[in-house]
């Protein structure tokens, strides 16, 4: 079930390769990434995000739909946030970005954020 509701724009800004590989979701379709957020989103939500990659000289328009939510007070510390998953319509910019800057740890087994 998809919700037709948008919950505002996010504004993340991602500044070392560090925090952007903690934040990637390769494994989701389009891939996507986890914001830290205590607001309130369900599965399914549709959200607009403006998303600067570290030397970025400006933000990037990229719209997604929410496929992770750590609540806060998830069990082992977790940091609460979604996991927003990156739409068709963004013809896979976003994912190209992200691991364009993350080249060779793609494949490393630290974990992340979400998993």
């Amino acid at each position: 079930m998809t919700s037709e509701t948008r919950k505002g724009v996010i504004a993340f800004s991602i500044t070392d390769r560090g925090a952007l590989y903690s934040a990637y979701m390769q494994y989701v379709s389009n891939g996507g990434v986890f914001v830290p957020t205590a607001r309130s989103y369900r599965l399914g939500d549709r959200v607009f995000m403006l998303l600067k990659l570290m030397d970025d000289s400006s933000p990037h328009p990229v719209e997604g739909e929410v496929v992770w939510v750590t609540p806060p007070g998830a069990q082992g510390n977790k940091t609460p946030g979604i996991g927003v998953q990156f739409s068709d319509a963004d013809n896979g910019k976003a994912r190209g970005n992200i691991e364009q800057f993350l080249g060779g740890t793609l494949t490393s087994e630290r974990p992340t954020q979400t998993m």
